[in-house]
């Protein structure tokens, strides 16, 4: 493959590269490469070739500088470059100074020229992101001594020592926002170091974009993760910080036994983890909920209160079960201080069992019993209700010995014995289902919950030696009500009585 280097538009505009604008083009650049002259030849490229890949590997830091100088070297009637003669980084900041001003470079403080200082007002000084510290300040020093004004570069730079504060993984720093990007900020946090914090350290939220959490001239209370002494670049967070202060509250909480607030991150087979103050505690599974068959799955994005039970370095750990119990124990005392058979309560359902729901009503787990679960016969509570539902339910009676409480769920409204009074009367004709047959008649669905027989006798006007042979399971006929014994719960239905009727009515 072809590889072409230049080092401005003007070498660029002179390379005979593809002649089809379809041909795939790569395009990088050296990391100290300056910045205005790259955006030059990058929209050159992309206006001649429509699959240009261009990768912008110039350092950040390196851009910082020059954007500095840039606007230094308009304010200054010298410049004063400090680093390597022979580095790149050094001549591209002297060269960006040299559009606005005159510009000297220096390896050392035994270059400077006194003379490069008569008439001057204002000097400028900057130098390249792997310029050691100790070269800037024996330059300014020796700076000093040569220029005498209302405050010497010794003085200045004592004013401004705070870009020679040291800086260290681990130390706290407060910035001001100065730039913001898609994936990170950039802050001033008063030193020679740029300092950038990505999204992914300000907040936990995968879907939040910088520009909606933070605004330029914010200052911002961070921790420094890592520093790069040599690009002059420091990586900080803002969340490693706030989970340092809430360590500290709760080791505190800890130490005091208070109640804590927080959210159910996730599960495992342990347990739970609980995101309280920006740190994890762990919390066993026999401490998440109070009943085994509890799903602690539910728990998830959940906020919950409990206790640190044990915080030694990185080990914390923290119950759910101690703050609940003692809620429960307050509810259960107010419960059984009011109760009354008939009392109406919002429960929510905690377990099912083959025979039954349990409903929590206040810190109390009352038995529902699965034929108070429906008017229809049903062979499990979860035909009705799931765990974790709100629902309705009434005292039907109580057990303040043993503290037990037998619940009702189905209304009396509903009862489909008391439709059938209000609804059928004696003598009603209706079309209703066959659900079942046998040897003695057939069993016609009238309501939900409600079956009435045809006797085989009262099938047909002839006789009927088996009913199968009449009769199956999932016909519509069409019946009269002769008898109703509400206290047995038996219905007596006749197909043969309409036939009589039709034909007395012929008659």
């Amino acid at each position: 493959k072809e590889v072409f280097v230049f080092s401005d538009l003007s070498q660029l505009e002179g390379w005979k590269g593809p002649k089809t604008p379809e041909t795939p083009v790569f395009m990088v650049a050296q990391t100290t490469f300056q910045v205005t002259k790259w955006q030059e030849c990058a929209a050159f490229i992309k206006k001649g070739y429509t699959n240009a890949k261009i990768f912008d590997t110039i350092c950040s830091a390196t851009w910082t500088r020059q954007q500095e100088a840039e606007d230094l070297s308009q304010k200054c009637d010298l410049m004063v470059v400090i680093g390597g003669h022979h580095s790149s980084n050094t001549q591209k900041l002297a060269a960006v100074a040299a559009k606005h001003t005159r510009c000297v470079t220096v390896e050392t403080a035994k270059e400077l020229d006194p003379a490069w200082f008569s008439g001057v007002q204002t000097v400028g000084v900057t130098a390249g992101a792997s310029t050691p510290s100790s070269i800037i300040e024996e330059v300014l020093n020796s700076m000093s001594e040569e220029i005498r004004d209302e405050m010497s570069f010794a003085e200045m730079f004592a004013e401004s020592e705070a870009n020679l504060k040291p800086v260290f993984a681990g130390k706290v720093v407060e910035g001001t926002v100065t730039s913001i990007t898609p994936n990170e900020v950039q802050v001033d946090i008063g030193t020679k170091h740029t300092g950038f914090v990505k999204v992914s350290e300000l907040t936990d939220d995968p879907n939040a974009k910088a520009e909606d959490l933070v605004k330029v001239g914010d200052k911002l209370d961070l921790v420094v993760e890592k520093v790069n002494d040599q690009e002059g670049v420091a990586y900080l967070s803002r969340k490693r910080l706030e989970a340092m202060k809430g360590l500290e509250e709760v080791r505190k909480a800890a130490e005091e036994g208070t109640v804590m607030e927080g959210v159910v991150t996730e599960t495992n087979k342990g347990g739970v983890i609980v995101l309280v103050k920006g740190v994890k505690v762990f919390v066993p599974r026999s401490q998440a909920t109070m009943r085994r068959d509890e799903d602690i799955n539910a728990l998830v994005k959940q906020n919950v209160k409990l206790v640190i039970t044990e915080c030694a370095g990185r080990k914390i750990v923290g119950s759910i079960n101690k703050v609940t119990a003692e809620a429960n124990a307050a509810k259960r005392e107010a419960f059984w201080s009011t109760v009354e058979v008939g009392n109406t309560y919002t429960g929510v359902v905690k377990s099912l069992t083959a025979y039954g729901a349990f409903v929590d009503v206040g810190g109390v787990d009352g038995l529902c019993h699965i034929s108070e679960l429906s008017w229809n016969r049903i062979k499990h509570p979860s035909e009705v209700v799931n765990v974790g539902d709100t629902i309705e339910v009434y005292v039907k009676a109580l057990d303040t010995e043993n503290h037990k409480v037998s619940l009702g769920y189905k209304k009396a409204e509903d009862n489909p014995w008391v439709k059938l009074q209000n609804e059928y009367p004696i003598g009603s004709v209706f079309t209703a289902p066959v659900v079942s047959i046998t040897k003695f008649g057939a069993f016609v669905r009238i309501l939900p919950g409600i079956d009435g027989l045809v006797h085989i006798s009262e099938i047909s006007n002839e006789r009927v030696e088996k009913v199968s042979d009449v009769l199956k399971v999932g016909d519509e006929v069409k019946v009269k009500l002769l008898d109703v014994d509400f206290d047995k719960k038996r219905i007596s239905l006749s197909m043969k009585a309409l036939l009589n009727d039709e034909a007395e009515d012929a008659e």
